[in-house]
């Protein structure tokens, strides 16, 4: 465990030290990621589906604010959308913009929140944002996870029917327009996956937030058992086909980062905990303190040491 800590430590030390550096690094590994990931899954205008063009574009968002990485993802997936058909480029382009509203109005500084939900979906480890978020986060990060929920189901339902938007192009406008929208709203797997993780978001939150001992452990194992059981129980009512290999895997998965953010963020010996009690004129104060579990960092000193003697002089060489 000491070992750990003093890489705690060293890391902290590190991150602090070259901050400057390692922010435009952070925004150019995300959006180059994310663009990325958006080419891979809906690739349809060629002249964006381009290695060059994403690296110039990335390396564009490396020197901007991070909200900037959303706007430029959001119109990568209007434009792909837009070479598969108008009427997906539409949709997609009104409720980005509904999105947007929501995301600015309540939650404004999750960017990174609703860039990692989609990526996690496209990497299979949804599970972690409710649990990370809930620990990390507040209430309000439900709206942001959501938008990343609903962002993803909307770009893998599009790149589903593809095809069959493809072959509907003897209909008219109103009808594919109606295609789209339908199985959009319609989608009872989104539904329920938002309402899954909103639950988890607000259950761990408060449950880490109580005077208990270990309560963001338990907050964990509580948030992870209610996502579970609330997508099964869905699973059965809705037929949502739910993996349930897969999110079990997920989910243990999501604990264990849970844990790692947990050892970075609130690492505390509940074994030297103090109550302390005291008085004003007013009020009666009673405090629960625990301390936090921090190291040292070794030093290292370098001593020098001459091994070299003085020779002494002959009476010769004297004179």
């Amino acid at each position: 465990m000491t070992t750990l800590l003093v890489a705690k430590q060293y890391i902290k030390k590190f991150i602090s030290k070259y901050e400057v550096y390692l922010k435009p690094l952070l925004k150019l590994v995300l959006a180059l990621t994310a663009l990325m990931m958006i080419n891979g899954k809906i690739g349809y205008m060629q002249r964006l589906d381009n290695i060059s063009v994403v690296l110039i574009v990335s390396l564009m968002c490396s020197f901007m604010p991070m909200n900037f990485i959303i706007f430029v993802a959001a119109l990568f997936t209007v434009l792909h959308m837009y070479a598969l058909s108008l009427e997906c480029a539409v949709i997609t382009l009104v409720v980005f913009l509904v999105l947007f509203l929501l995301y600015f109005r309540f939650s404004p500084k999750d960017t990174i929140v609703v860039l990692l939900t989609p990526m996690s979906f496209v990497l299979g480890i949804p599970y972690v944002m409710p649990l990370v978020m809930g620990l990390v986060g507040t209430p309000a990060s439900v709206v942001s996870v959501g938008c990343g929920v609903i962002v993803s189901y909307l770009i893998n339902y599009i790149a589903d029917g593809a095809n069959t938007l493809s072959a509907m192009e003897t209909e008219d406008m109103a009808t594919r327009f109606r295609f789209v929208i339908d199985g959009f709203l319609n989608n009872k797997a989104m539904i329920l996956t938002i309402a899954a993780f909103a639950v988890t978001i607000i259950l761990v939150y408060l449950i880490r937030r109580l005077s208990i001992d270990y309560a963001w452990t338990i907050a964990i194992i509580a948030g992870a058992l209610a996502d579970i059981m609330i997508l099964l129980i869905g699973d059965l009512i809705f037929d949502t086909n739910v993996s349930i290999l897969g999110l079990i895997v997920g989910t243990v998965f999501a604990v264990l980062v849970a844990k790692i953010v947990e050892f970075f963020a609130f690492h505390v010996d509940y074994s030297r905990t103090e109550s302390v009690q005291f008085e004003d004129d007013e009020y009666y104060y009673y405090v629960k303190a625990v301390p936090k579990i921090t190291v040292a960092t070794p030093s290292r000193t370098v001593k020098k040491i001459n091994t070299l003697k003085k020779r002494p002089v002959s009476t010769q060489a004297r004179k």
